[in-house]
């Protein structure tokens, strides 16, 4: 169970420009529709308002944790849980300068910490500071693991960002981090680090526990170790598109385990070392790799799957395996390095180049929740090319498809969300979009940041989002922080009334990638509630159909991608070109499994509700096969150029009565068939008996890679399997 509502997201450029931020002066017109007078709630707050000097003198940890923890007349934000997850959303503006604090601020869920980009801020502990942690990015009235920064109290000096608990974020992106004994410290289920540096950092970065981590567009410098796994606590690292200099060792592993486990698996692709590094890898005392590996190859320690291999035993490479990786020039830069952007913030607009949807007379727009918004803001959008479109945070429920055109760069805030609502979305037999990204053959800008999509009701022919549109530069199309929700939380119809896994048919798909698109993603988290994030009593039973299916051939980024609790499959890549995953997060329906009456493809094989032909059919398992018939993790069929990094599957919980998992309680994840060139480095399970089904149709599937022939270590109980490379179908 992973939730979208415990973050901390503080955003950061580094380019200063003269005129003030557009959105520190913006008209803040949020509201929190959901609770009772949520028409005056205050989402955004600037920490000066609350009495912080930012003078790099004045203590400001008051004003600041007042900033983040006032609520409205009912009671305060760190008090109780009257608000739900999901009705207290906020964002904290710190303006540019230096605020001391001498105590740990801690965050609230559902709260984005933001600084001024134009004049990046600083917050800076005092020489008295008492306390572990400067700040907390968790909210302690809620569950799961504190996520933290910085933590004085480990190593030489001080950590950057510490995960003390366990933590299940997807993604940390573009930080920089220069001095202190530890950049990261890790202890988590799954997590990717893109865009990070790291300098004169004793250990850059410190993994205690996880089952797969993806490291992509690391840089060390002037440190003594960039990536520590001497805890043997990481199953799987993949360090792809990375650079060290003046650092002794680039990856510290502990020996090779003789035990019959998988343990400590590991992937260098296109790592580029100077000779200042001893050791590329380190295994305890002993050098087992040096040097780089170059665009065009990756070393590989772990079971690997080739064609040269029997069908039902792994290739153990203690030592280490060279494979050639030939990766397509549409999904890379000039370096070889696959594609990615920073987050835009807009720094270079000023404000009358940004239209807020809530202050247009001639289209009024509510985003109460209760108002249908759809005709008002395409109005808006068809008008605003080029501009940027702000949404203060509500709820703006579309009782149509909104086409977002060429040039387009949709800003929200706090999440905010755009629900799909109306008689127009319930014909599971004729799929409508709720956001459509342009139209076939579009080329353009299309850019969408901090939003969550979502539905009012069940509505079986819903598609949430449809991406139609490529870039002429790679991002030109992208979403940063878009996550997707169906049932589980107020604001909706199914809040309540999702307790029938028959009838509660949230969406058809959470997105459609189509042929003709081009996109890239960062930290998107499709998620299908399993529980209630707002305190209604009984099970959540939702049951849309599939995640996301891709079938685009531009090129296809998906960075820190979470799909979970979708009944037919979590994501399906289908007739698909070019597309890269660079960790994919996954579980299936709680609801499926051992104790249900409700077996896949039902309820989503039905005359009214039929369907794809990209869908599965289950029929390569037994009508009542429990445990065969779970929405599949991953489908890639008749797909080219296809290139997955650490993909994790979980399977903690299965059937109505929720039962939890002490053996494999899932017989299938991915379905593997006629594809060129699919390259996967990390394919990690938890209670998964078959990785991968192989064969030329459903009614010949058979597994190829099997939990038993690649146990991994227990990580929290559950038990795990672990594959460095599966290269059967390249």
């Amino acid at each position: 169970m992973k939730l979208l509502v415990s973050c901390l997201c503080v955003i950061l450029s580094l380019a200063a420009h003269a005129h003030a931020y557009w959105y520190a002066n913006i008209h803040h017109n949020g509201i929190s529709p959901t609770i009772p007078n949520g028409d005056n709630w205050t989402v955004f707050r600037n920490v000066r308002d609350y009495g912080a000097k930012g003078d790099g003198v004045t203590d400001d940890t008051v004003a600041i944790q007042r900033a983040i923890d006032t609520g409205d007349a009912s009671g305060s934000r760190a008090s109780g849980k009257s608000f739900g997850m999901t009705g207290q959303p906020a964002v904290v503006y710190f303006p540019a300068g230096t605020y001391a604090v001498k105590s740990t601020v801690t965050n609230r869920v559902g709260t984005i910490l933001l600084g001024d980009p134009t004049d990046r801020p600083t917050i800076k502990a005092t020489a008295d500071f008492s306390g572990t942690y400067l700040l907390v990015g968790h909210d302690p009235r809620e569950p799961g693991g504190e996520c933290c920064v910085p933590d004085g109290a480990r190593c030489q000096g001080h950590t950057g960002v510490a995960t003390p608990g366990q933590c299940t974020q997807l993604l940390y992106n573009d930080l920089e981090i220069e001095g202190g004994g530890v950049g990261i410290h890790l202890s988590v289920t799954q997590v990717h680090l893109k865009g990070i540096s790291f300098k004169n950092v004793l250990t850059g970065v410190e993994i205690a526990s996880a089952v797969h981590v993806t490291a992509q567009k690391m840089n060390f410098t002037g440190g003594s170790v960039g990536i520590d796994t001497t805890s043997g606590g990481c199953e799987l690292l993949n360090l792809i598109d990375s650079s060290a200099s003046n650092t002794s060792v680039l990856v510290k592993a502990p020996v090779a385990s003789t035990a019959p486990t998988v343990q400590n698996s590991l992937v260098l692709e296109n790592v580029i070392v100077d000779t200042t590094v001893a050791s590329t890898v380190q295994a305890g005392q002993t050098t087992a790799f040096t040097g780089s590996t170059e665009p065009g190859t990756a070393w590989i320690h772990g079971h690997v799957y080739t064609n040269e291999t029997s069908e039902t035993q792994p290739l153990s490479a203690p030592a280490g395996k060279v494979v050639p990786v030939v990766r397509p020039a549409t999904l890379v830069d000039k370096t070889g390095a696959y594609h990615t952007i920073v987050q835009p913030t807009y720094s270079e607009y000023n404000l009358s180049q940004v239209v807020n949807v809530k202050d247009v007379p001639e289209h009024p727009v509510k985003g109460d929740g209760l108002t249908d918004d759809a005709a008002n803001i395409q109005a808006i959008l068809d008008v605003s090319v080029d501009k940027i479109v702000y949404f203060p945070y509500g709820i703006y429920l579309l009782g149509d498809t909104v086409v977002v055109p060429p040039g387009s760069r949709l800003v929200g805030e706090a999440f905010t969300q755009l629900s799909a609502t109306g008689s127009r979305f319930k014909d599971a037999r004729h799929l409508r979009p709720m956001l459509q990204i342009g139209k076939p053959g579009d080329i353009g800008v299309a850019q969408l940041q901090d939003f969550v999509f979502t539905v009012n009701d069940a509505l079986p022919g819903a598609v949430l989002v449809e991406v139609n549109m490529a870039g002429v530069q790679p991002g030109d199309v992208s979403f940063f922080f878009c996550n997707f929700r169906m049932a589980g939380a107020r604001g909706s119809q199914l809040w309540k009334n999702c307790s029938d896994a028959k009838t509660c048919l949230a969406a058809r798909l959470a997105a459609h990638l189509t042929t003709t698109s081009s996109s890239y993603w960062e930290h998107t988290w499709a998620w299908s509630a399993d529980l209630d994030l707002d305190g209604a009593s009984g099970s959540v039973l939702a049951s849309p159909g599939g995640g996301f299916l891709i079938e685009a051939t531009r090129g296809t980024w998906l960075l820190g991608l979470g799909v979970e609790h979708h009944v037919l499959y979590q994501v399906n890549i289908n007739s698909a070109q070019n597309v890269f995953v660079g960790l994919m997060e996954a579980e299936t329906s709680h609801w499926q499994g051992n104790g249900t009456a409700l077996y896949p493809p039902s309820p989503w094989a039905a005359d009214s509700t039929p369907l794809l032909n990209s869908d599965p059919d289950f029929k390569w398992c037994a009508p009542s096969s429990a445990q065969c018939r779970m929405g599949l993790y991953q489908i890639v069929r008749n797909s080219s150029d296809i290139f997955l990094y650490s993909q994790g599957w979980w399977t903690f919980i299965m059937g109505p009565a929720r039962t939890f998992c002490s053996a494999d309680c899932q017989d299938n994840g991915a379905w593997y068939e006629g594809n060129k060139r699919l390259f996967v480095f990390g394919l990690d399970t938890i209670n998964v008996k078959n990785l991968v089904l192989e064969g030329t149709g459903p009614t010949s599937l058979a597994a190829t890679v099997t939990h038993a022939d690649n146990r991994g270590a227990v990580h929290d109980v559950f038990n795990t399997a672990i594959v460095a490379a599966y290269l059967k179908q390249v």
